[in-house]
């Protein structure tokens, strides 16, 4: 008798192609869904993926999740999708995911605590086997494994990923005063960024371990909540109207850095030759600034790879709880940091930008 086909340009079942094949369908979900240790002929298996391909059929993951209890679906919770450090970090927990056969949903929340906790029940009610977060502020812990990138608080069942940013300081603070620098201007990260205290903290207590002083006419805080360079322009704006002199700046993060390299020629004066600046993170654009960004690299990529592996081995129980897991941080010497010139000439002569204007009071 004559196989009939199943109809084109329509959904075809498991039945159907059963039918078709003149197979048991359960030999079928066998060889599709790739099930081990079935002895099934491979001329069999290549004629099942042939006719699969032919009518375009897919085996049902809703179906094979409510046999199995898996859904093999990761649930990522990030503040923006739009900046470097976040979308680097994504990358590398995507390609893990993929390369481990797992599917993921992302949200992004803004960094708006409501926001952060109905999408990670979202993320859960829609079969999510554990979370990753980054940069996310978690409040409590949750029913399955959660991996937090850039994570700093100690949460029952939360592993944290973190860079050593006590190691990052001593990086960035050694470069510095290797140079000669001594008058050094600070630009702190916002409020809501996981990084900003400890990295805060970490630069403070370095600077007084190697003789920088840290001053409030010289501290610089971030608020916007920008994914462009723009973040670090009006912040050295104002900076530099006041006139205080320096010779560094060390930024919170690159973008920042970027946006405050433009302040600063907008201004007049030059990187390096009248101020270093440093950045934090690594992120591609930093290589083709002009100049070319001084930085602490994070592992970026590997760090999402890392917070992929770690959930996956919680759930295939192949590893025990770690409470935190930590990576080195590297310093990345171009183009905007150099050793320290004269203290308030420029190379042409002129008198430097930062000499305050003659006052107007003769006392």
């Amino acid at each position: 008798m004559k196989k009939t086909p199943p109809p084109k340009n329509e959904p075809i079942g498991l039945k159907q192609l059963a039918e078709y094949l003149g197979l048991n369908p359960a030999t079928i979900s066998v060889v599709l869904n790739e099930v081990p240790g079935r002895s099934i002929p491979q001329a069999t298996r290549d004629r099942i993926k042939a006719a699969a391909k032919k009518f375009n059929y897919r085996p049902s993951l809703l179906a094979r999740s409510l046999r199995n209890r898996r859904t093999l679906t990761i649930g990522i919770l990030v503040p923006e999708l739009g900046d470097g450090y976040h979308t680097q970090v994504m990358s590398g927990i995507g390609d893990h995911l993929m390369e481990a056969g797992y599917f993921y949903f992302t949200a992004h929340h803004r960094h708006r605590k409501n926001l952060v906790e109905e999408y990670a029940q979202m993320l859960l009610g829609r079969g999510a086997e554990a979370l990753i977060t980054i940069d996310t502020a978690l409040e409590h812990s949750y029913a399955v494994p959660v991996v937090a990138v850039a994570g700093h608080r100690p949460i029952n069942g939360v592993t944290n990923v973190v860079l050593d940013h006590k190691f990052a300081a001593e990086l960035a603070l050694a470069h510095l005063y290797s140079l000669g620098h001594r008058h050094v201007a600070f630009m702190r990260g916002q409020s809501f960024s996981s990084d900003s205290d400890e990295r805060w903290l970490s630069l403070v207590a370095v600077a007084k371990e190697i003789g920088i002083a840290i001053k409030p006419e010289l501290t610089v805080q971030l608020d916007q909540d920008s994914t462009s360079p723009e973040l670090g322009y009006p912040v050295m704006q104002r900076l530099l109207s006041s006139r205080e002199r320096f010779t560094a700046l060390v930024s919170f993060n690159d973008l920042a850095a970027i946006g405050a390299m433009r302040a600063l020629e907008d201004f007049g004066l030059r990187v390096p030759e009248d101020v270093s600046v440093i950045g934090f993170d690594d992120i591609k654009i930093a290589a083709f600034s002009n100049p070319r960004l001084t930085t602490i690299r994070q592992p970026m990529s590997n760090m999402g790879r890392i917070a992929a592996q770690c959930v996956l081995n919680q759930l295939n129980g192949s590893e025990r709880f770690r409470k935190q897991i930590t990576v080195e941080p590297e310093l990345v010497v171009r183009g905007s940091t150099r050793a320290i010139g004269h203290a308030d000439q420029s190379s042409d002569g002129k008198k430097h930008r930062f000499a305050k204007e003659p006052s107007d009071d003769p006392s």
